[in-house]
Parts: C-alpha cells; structure tokens; sequence
C-alpha cells in the first residue's frame, strides 16, 4: 500500500448525498479481484448514458476536472454493500482523497485498509469547498501529517482522525504491512514452539 503524506490535486464536486458503493462502482464490475483496471467502472451509471457514451456535464468528465485527485460529496458517501472494489475502483481513477461530512463505516473502514483518505469536516465547511471546486482554481491540499485540508482560496480546514490508522496510512501499512513488521516475533515465537512441543511439527 502507498503511502500516503500530503496530496496537492484538483478538487472535483459531487454534491450528491447517499451515494452508495453500487454507484460508485456497481456490480457488473465485480468479476475480477485484481485492483488494476476498475477505473472503466467507476461511476458508470453517473459518467455515461445507456449508449455508453461519456455525460458530459458529470463532473469527472470535463475538463477542467480531468485528473483530480480529491473529491467532496455529499452526506452518507459509500453506504450500501460493503464492496471493497469501491476504494479500488476510486484510487484506480487516481482519487486518493474523498471528503465528505459523514461516510458508511464499512466504507469508511475499508478506505484505510487501502491507501484512500476519507476525511470528514462540517457541513459548512464541505460546502465551502464545494462553493470553490466549482469555481476557476481547483487546487487543493490535503496534508494527512497537520490534518488540514487546504482550499483553493487558502482556507484551513482542520480534521480528526484515529492516531493509529494516522499512522499506518503515513507508512503505507494495511493489516498485513502492520503484521509484518512483527515478523521477527512471530518467527521467534514459531521457533520457541518447535522446541517445546515438537509433536505439533508432526501433526
């Protein structure tokens, strides 16, 4: 998993409440279980129209929106069936932060799991960003180390988070990453139990 420090990229709005994880990317792109190439899915009911041809008034399909790497939505992001392709599908598209007021837990959890930030701010202070992703600059800075989140103008907006999922996400550590950094206790603790109860080398 990379990890992830500080993050300047443009800012996309999606001012949309409740969008759910079959939204984001939904089921007919669940047939793989590799990471790699689900970005063709993501949105897919919200990018393109039932000829499969590009919408082009969707945010992630304009111009000046192309290659943003922050996104500010609505309330409730990521809730519905707990789909890990949906953190995939995000970060595949190059999204590494998602900022909302509130996200679904499992999402939630499962954006550290791999390597995509979900930061939550107030209501007044989303809209702000929105108000100015909408707008001519759409630069925005996410720094995970300060927990801010600087806007286009230069406003400040400051988050919180859990101390150690701060820290795995600034190493680039998911749940194996952080097991592995104990392997030399694991190998000794293995060792010691070879010696006292040989008999479970043979069962």
């Amino acid at each position: 998993m990379d990890a992830f420090t500080r993050l300047d990229a443009k800012l996309a709005p999606l001012p949309l409440a409740n969008i759910d994880t079959d939204q984001i990317i939904p089921k007919q792109f669940l047939k793989t279980v590799e990471r790699e190439g689900l970005a063709k899915g993501l949105f897919y009911d919200l990018r393109f129209d039932g000829d499969g041809k590009p919408r082009p008034d969707f945010v992630l399909n304009r111009p000046e929106y192309k290659g943003a790497g922050v996104l500010v939505a609505g309330d409730n992001f990521g809730c519905g069936s707990s789909r890990e392709h949906a953190p995939w599908a995000l970060m595949d598209f190059g999204i590494r932060c998602v900022v909302s007021t509130s996200f679904a837990d499992i999402f939630y959890n499962n954006c550290f799991q791999n390597g995509l930030l979900p930061v939550v701010l107030t209501a007044e202070q989303v809209q702000a960003l929105m108000d100015e992703a909408k707008g001519g600059n759409h630069l925005v800075t996410v720094d995970l180390e300060a927990q801010t989140v600087v806007s286009p103008s230069g406003q400040t907006f400051a988050f919180k988070i859990d101390p150690q999922r701060k820290e795995k996400m600034l190493k680039g550590l998911d749940a194996i990453g952080e097991t592995l950094q104990a392997s030399g206790d694991i190998d000794l603790y293995e060792m010691k139990a070879a010696l006292s109860k040989p008999w479970l080398e043979n069962a």
